[in-house]
């Protein structure tokens, strides 16, 4: 009896080491859980309320065929206009606007703020949807974005993403994430406050006069002294709460868009985005209005924290490894599997061969756990990754001869 006693003693003491990781996933399943609750109370706005619709649509070095695509699909949706700005040197995008009724406007001036800006300037209608040159409507995206602005609170509206026709590992997890991002955060900080932390830059619809009302600080922002280039999805959504309107995520309206399918690009991307995250919850926070939004302070909070608490897991996995503890090694990577699995349900309900991708799905977090703890130590730096634009002595500019060579020439 006292060998077993002191059998079990020893195996207690031996796997004692694993406790603090075990305290950690109870508490993220916590937070998790206040997010799921609420998310799984949310519905689409239903009612027939429609008013005049733009789209303005930035337009940079676009794959001509996808373009092509893509204004189909708006023009197909009955809006009253489509704006298309078009970079100086994309004359690839300029020859497919020409085949259809669309306003095209010229840019030199580099950079996406700009031609957002010139594009919402040139619309007439009541609201205006900011939408990006790859970016595929379905056929009711217009009827759909306009029923919550029915409630004069509201300010913006966003859409449900996926990626279109995913294909490759990479763009099947990017399609993953999306599925986890509009069935959780998006929908739970629709639901509790109707205050979602950042309206896609993919399908953005704001009210006309809002956009001209914010134009300025929109246009002029900076961060620890630098002027903001990316991030101006984030940018007017916080603007858009900031003077007390509220923004909504309106699933029933989707769209598609291209993603990366090389790594490089794919962590570029995500670099860039975790650096504009980083700069606008940082400011959020600190802000006075947030007070209006407890629960989107929560999960902007919550978002920043899990950045450090999800590289845990691995060092504790590591460290199981070291040690040869390989049934503890076989329930953390089932545990990893299961898990996470349960939380992208929405996601397998359609597309149940997505549940052989969730380990890889597991690792590809990790990594971006440590993209963003990157992102945060650079956050001051400015620099697009995936365009030839950066910022240069508070000026945006571009960065490739060949471009500057032909705006030059223009």
């Amino acid at each position: 009896m006292s060998a077993l006693l002191d059998t079990t003693l020893y195996d207690f003491r031996y796997y004692l080491v694993y406790l603090p990781l075990g305290i950690l996933g109870l508490v993220r399943w916590g937070c998790w859980l206040v997010r799921r609750a609420p998310a799984a109370l949310y519905r689409p706005v239903r009612n027939d309320f429609r008013l005049p619709l733009s789209i303005v649509v930035p337009v940079y070095q676009e794959d001509p065929e996808i373009f092509a695509h893509a204004i189909e699909s708006w023009l197909a949706n009955d809006v009253e206009e489509v704006v298309l700005v078009i970079d100086v040197t994309d004359h690839a995008c300029q020859e497919v606007a020409a085949r259809y009724p669309v306003t095209v406007v010229i840019t030199d001036v580099p950079g996406k703020r700009d031609a957002l800006r010139r594009g919402w300037e040139a619309c007439k209608t009541d609201l205006v949807a900011l939408v990006d040159s790859d970016t595929i409507w379905a056929e009711d995206v217009a009827a759909e974005v306009c029923k919550p602005f029915a409630d004069p609170e509201v300010g913006g509206v966003g859409t449900r993403q996926n990626v279109y026709n995913p294909r490759g590992f990479l763009q099947r997890v990017n399609d993953m994430y999306l599925d986890y991002r509009y069935f959780d955060e998006n929908a739970a900080q629709t639901a509790v406050g109707r205050a979602v932390s950042c309206l896609s830059g993919r399908t953005a619809v704001y009210r006309r006069e809002l956009l001209l009302e914010i134009s300025d600080e929109f246009m002029h922002e900076t961060f620890m002294g630098v002027p903001c280039m990316s991030g101006d999805d984030k940018r007017l959504t916080t603007l858009t709460l900031a003077r007390g309107h509220r923004t909504y995520m309106q699933r029933s309206a989707r769209v598609w868009s291209t993603f990366p399918g090389t790594w490089r690009i794919f962590m570029k991307q995500r670099l860039r985005w975790s650096r504009n995250t980083w700069r606008s919850d940082l400011r959020a926070l600190s802000s006075r209005w947030i007070r209006r939004h407890p629960f989107l302070a929560f999960t902007m909070a919550d978002k920043a924290v899990s950045s450090f608490t999800l590289l845990v897991a691995p060092f504790f996995m590591t460290y199981a490894i070291i040690r040869q503890d390989w049934f503890f090694v076989a329930c953390l990577a089932a545990w990893w599997w299961i898990s996470r699995a349960m939380k992208m349900l929405p996601h397998l309900v359609r597309r149940p061969s997505s549940f052989f991708l969730v380990p890889g799905f597991v690792l590809v977090s990790f990594v971006m756990a440590g993209v963003k703890i990157c992102a945060l130590l650079t956050i001051r730096r400015q620099r697009w990754l995936t365009r030839q634009v950066s910022v240069v002595n508070g000026v945006a500019v571009r960065t490739s001869p060949q471009a500057a060579g032909s705006e030059a020439g223009a």
